[in-house]
Formats: structure tokens, sequence, C-alpha cells
């Protein structure tokens, strides 16, 4: 966003650095178009320059009723460390006339353990194991299943619809035509089931499995068929995040809040809850004072978190003294 300010000073683009010696961009304005802004179908890696912006610092100058406008750089960087590609630049004016500039990234990627599917029917959740084709179960056909689904998922949602989806959408391939699962109508699951019985398999969808990875049967059925899927926008390369020290925050000292600003991972009240009824006592003093915001306050000298100290500290300025009784004890 470039913004335009009270004294008349304003937020500006320029174009890349270039290297004296080589003629050629540095390598991290390497992306960036002759306007400062990135290049459409570029190819940008962790740490480049994206929109090369600077901001006003004004100076006035002592005796003088002239001021010197110096511009501080404050690019946008990528922050990521798998690349991606320039899909779409857009710069346009909001009604404040301020220049919104947005870019659109684009990355290909495969599947992994995290990442997060769904059914048609609200039937989602996360990869927990990622298998190669050979080692997974197949039927007397060959075919294999490309997802398995916990079953216990079924009886506490409801979702009869999905139910009804993989019988009539395995009845539409045998017999090469669609299906209409509405609620108010379409195929009945009588018919379906007869269709299927007709043309040799299982009229309740089930079928005869065999390890992948031994080659014996399986012990139970498999409820097995087509069903749409689709992948979902939260992926685990999106979320994972981890911290050992960090950024903290002026006023309560404690570590920032979110991974965008490398914060801390939090440890709620039910973490809390699980470090009681084990007993670990100081585990829990480690991980909510010794990790997050312990100070030494001047109290017969004790160690306390910084958050406890900062309200009496707040009541002190406000001619309200706060004391302390401490009890010494023999360890």
């Amino acid at each position: 966003m470039m913004k335009r300010y009270a004294n008349q000073t304003f937020d500006r683009i320029q174009g890349p650095l270039i290297d004296s010696t080589t003629g050629a961009s540095m390598w991290k304005h390497g992306v960036l178009d002759a306007d400062g802004i990135v290049a459409p179908g570029e190819l940008v890696e962790n740490k480049q320059v994206l929109v090369n912006k600077s901001v006003p610092t004004v100076s006035s100058v002592p005796g003088s009723q002239s001021t010197s406008v110096e511009y501080k750089d404050t690019p946008i960087c990528y922050r990521n460390n798998e690349p991606s590609y320039i899909e779409q630049v857009l710069v346009s004016n909001n009604e404040e006339d301020t220049t919104i500039i947005k870019i659109l990234l684009r990355q290909t990627r495969r599947s992994e353990i995290g990442d997060k599917f769904s059914s048609r029917h609200v039937q989602k959740g996360v990869v927990g194991l990622v298998v190669d084709q050979e080692d997974l179960p197949f039927n007397e056909y060959g075919i294999c299943s490309v997802i398995i689904i916990n079953p216990h998922g079924y009886p506490s949602r409801m979702t009869v619809g999905k139910l009804i989806e993989l019988l009539s959408g395995k009845a539409g391939v045998v017999e090469g035509k669609f299906h209409y699962g509405t609620a108010f109508g379409g195929s009945k699951v009588e018919d379906v089931c007869e269709e299927l019985a007709k043309n040799g398999i299982n009229y309740q969808g089930k079928d005869f499995f065999y390890s992948g990875i031994t080659g014996e049967p399986l012990e139970a059925y498999i409820y097995s068929g087509p069903v749409y899927y689709q992948k979902l926008k939260h992926m685990v390369q999106d979320k994972i995040h981890a911290r050992g020290r960090g950024p903290r925050a002026v006023l309560t000292r404690q570590p920032t809040e979110g991974r965008s600003r490398d914060g801390g991972l939090q440890l709620g009240e039910m973490e809390r809850d699980c470090f009681i009824g084990y007993g670990a006592s100081m585990m829990l003093v480690e991980r909510l004072m010794v990790s997050n915001d312990q100070c030494s306050a001047k109290v017969s000298s004790i160690n306390m978190p910084y958050t406890c100290k900062l309200p009496l500290t707040e009541l002190q300025a406000m001619n309200i003294t706060a004391r302390l009784t401490l009890n010494h004890y023999c360890e």
C-alpha cells in the first residue's frame, strides 16, 4: 500500500539496484521490473524483494523554514522457504487515492502428511500416511483405493449422502451413466443396488480386498467406490512453525503472537491441566515462566513472571502501593 501523508510527502517505489561492475541487478532485486515491482512469470525465492518500497522520514533543518525529505528503504520481501511463480500483479487506487499493489503467487505442490482434504459431505480430515501404490490394499480387479478413511466418521456425523454417492458412483461407472443424488429425488438406493448386482458386483458396494504388503486377504469387507474429493487450502507447508528464541512484546515482555511475526508456541489451559495431572510442576514453571517472561524483582530478590510485576508497577504509577508478603522456606 502506497500512502500519502499530511505533510505532502508520500511513499515511493524505486527501480532495482544495479551492480556497478557487472551492470546486472543484485540477487535480492533480480526479479524486479524497471518500475520496482516484481514482474509476472518470475520465479521468486526466499528473501527476494517483491516491491522496492521507501517511506519518507522528514527532518527539519535548524534555523530554516525548509524541511529535507529523507527516505528509508522498507522493501516488501517474499517469505517462504519454497519458491513461487508470480501469477499476476495488480496496481489500483482506492477511495482515499491510496495506491494498492496486489501480487498473486502460484506454487505447484504435491500432497503431503498434514494436508487437508474433504469430500462433498464435509467429511474432512488431514493426510496421516502416504503409501506407495504397490503397498496399498487392492481388490480382485487389481484396483487400489486412493484414499482410505476411518469409518468411525459416519455414525456421529450421519453423512448418509456420502454412502449413497459412493454406491451410485460405483453403479454409474459399470453402467456408463450419471446418477442423481439430490435430497428430493434422483436415483433410489434400491435401484442402484440392483444395477450393481446385475453387473456381478456386491449389491451393498462392499469388496474383497487383499493386503498390498503381504498379499493375504483382509479379514473384513471394505466399502469402496468412486467419490469426489477436494483439496482444501489448509496445507501444512503454510502452517509449520517452530521457535527457540525470538522477538518479544515491549509492554509485557512476552513472546510475540502468530507465525507471521515469528511468535512463540502457545501452551494453553488444557495443556496446563495435563501437566498438573502428571504432577510435572517444574515443567509448568519452565513453560509458563522461564521460557515466557521471567524477570527478577527486588522484593527480597525473587523471580516472577513479568506479567505479575507489570500490574504492580502500574498501580504504583497511580499512587497505589501493593506489597507482597513472602515466606522463606528451605528445600
